[in-house]
């Protein structure tokens, strides 16, 4: 009975699941092309190779930076999140902490926070702004994680989570920062890779964290500040040296 029960759920789900997907692929074959791309189709241009985006170093410094500041979401869920039972232990907090739990708060905080940011740009009509705000709100959450959770709860891990998640939570921006830095012929790419490219850093995080925490006299407390601080401190300045890209005209190819 049990078996048939968990076969009927997978089932219901593979409905419900690939419906879903079904229904995504339609409402993406029904979208149509921009003008501007249907233009450059016609055009005797290159267009959707990635080595243009490495080829070139004024290019490279771009994609680079666009990889940059997409980073702290993960440092974030990758480090703070994904260990918080781990720091919760370190930090004395008595109570069992749920990594589970903890992934689920900072994701709903994300969720809010992507739609928040996106209000927020409109109104200070800047991309760039706008990441500032919220660097600045995942930087002082960051700083309340290593600072109020000494003998401290479960509900506060949580909460510190969800509003880490909710600082963090400039995807979308992101994205459509990385997009707006480059031509037609490469927006599609650079929207694609850029943000696995992200993904791609967290193992290097985890590593540094690693070899810090590793380190005689620093422990897992103190290596997850100096992980921050030097992600942090890296990922700011691809966020001020990048161009601003709200009011920038996108109706041009890359050479």
């Amino acid at each position: 009975m049990r078996f048939y029960q968990r076969k009927f759920s997978l089932a219901y789900l593979l409905f419900y699941w690939g419906g879903l997907g079904l229904a995504l692929l339609l409402l993406r074959v029904s979208v149509l092309e921009s003008g501007m791309f249907r233009e450059m189709k016609e055009k005797a241009v290159k267009r959707g190779q990635i080595f243009m985006l490495l080829n070139n170093r004024e290019r490279l410094i771009r994609y680079l930076q666009s990889i940059l500041i997409g980073v702290p979401t993960w440092l974030v869920i990758g480090i703070l999140v994904t260990f918080s039972k781990e720091f919760a232990r370190e930090f004395g907090i008595a109570e069992e902490i749920d990594p589970g739990k903890s992934i689920m708060f900072a994701y709903a905080g994300l969720a809010v926070g992507d739609v928040t940011i996106g209000l927020v740009s409109q109104w200070l009509k800047s991309r760039k702004k706008a990441l500032y705000v919220f660097y600045a709100i995942t930087a002082l959450f960051m700083v309340l994680y290593f600072t109020l959770q000494w003998n401290g709860s479960a509900s506060m891990m949580y909460f510190l989570c969800a509003a880490l998640g909710f600082g963090s939570g400039f995807w979308a921006i992101f994205v459509t920062i990385g997009a707006e830095q480059f031509g037609t012929n490469l927006r599609a790419t650079a929207a694609t890779t850029i943000p696995n490219m992200v993904r791609g850093t967290v193992p290097l995080m985890l590593m540094l964290f690693q070899f810090l925490r590793s380190l005689p006299g620093v422990g897992y407390i103190n290596g997850g500040i100096y992980t921050c601080i030097i992600v942090f401190a890296i990922c700011s300045i691809a966020v001020l040296t990048s161009k601003e890209t709200f009011h920038k005209d996108l109706n041009y190819e890359e050479a």
